[in-house]
């Protein structure tokens, strides 16, 4: 399974990007898979065998994407990413053209409406809260549908609703939601209802989050069953016939 990351380095503090990535690999490893993490200071070779390899794929957190990818200004978007942006881009098509799952979280379910085709909402006041390991996390209220595939696995796990962490600034609104992709859960903003979860229409498996389930500290247990049916997807896929 493949992972995409920040450049550690870059940050202000490196060990703490670290340490909010290896979260997203531990979430990976207790739901009995493995994963390699890939960020944008990789070469074309490195990249190309990555994605061949790969059996899932991974969109995790991070900076805002530059909205030229979505065709729009910047109008509230901040600490874009755009070398980012092409590595997970390159990494949404290979997953695309060999029929791999893909999860997306935090930012990882922007990038999945983007490159959909779907445009995002670059401001979003009071969903943000405190960083990660800064202090507790924000939390508000989810509202999910239940006939969903994603809706149904977490009803199963016990959760029909209610509070998740928040850590974003930027949303789906329902205007925003890219062709082929199905709203799974809702939450109430400043600017209406955005989406909370998505996943794709189609048989392949595609799932995205706005949470940041592998915060343990934050999440209901019930959101384990999302890494769990992630990494059985991942199995399913590795083994079909090329």
């Amino acid at each position: 399974m493949l992972v995409t990351a920040p450049v550690h380095s870059r940050g202000s503090d490196p060990g703490y990007l670290a340490r909010r990535t290896q979260l997203y690999l531990q979430a990976i490893r207790r739901a009995g898979g493995d994963a390699r993490t890939i960020d944008e200071t990789s070469g074309r070779d490195e990249r190309r065998a990555a994605f061949a390899a790969m059996d899932a794929l991974l969109l995790s957190g991070g900076g805002d994407i530059d909205p030229a990818r979505y065709g729009r200004a910047v109008d509230g978007s901040r600490e874009i990413e755009r070398g980012r942006d092409e590595l997970e881009e390159q990494a949404w098509a290979a997953a695309e053209n060999r029929n791999v799952p893909v999860l997306g979280i935090c930012r990882g379910l922007q990038a999945v409406n983007a490159f959909s085709g779907g445009t995002l909402t670059q401001h979003v006041d009071d969903h943000a809260g405190l960083a990660w390991g800064r202090g507790i996390a924000a939390t508000h209220p989810i509202r999910i549908d239940t006939r969903t595939r994603v809706g149904g696995l977490l009803a199963a796990g016990g959760f029909h609703g209610g509070d998740v962490n928040t850590f974003h600034h930027q949303a789906v609104a329902a205007a925003d939601l890219g062709p082929g992709l199905v709203p799974v859960a809702w939450a109430d903003s400043p600017v209406g209802p955005v989406v909370e979860i998505l996943e794709g229409s189609a048989g392949r498996w595609v799932a995205a989050v706005q949470c940041h389930p592998e915060r343990t500290d934050s999440t209901p247990p019930a959101f384990e069953r999302l890494f769990a049916s992630f990494v059985e997807a991942a199995l399913i896929a590795r083994e079909a016939p090329v």
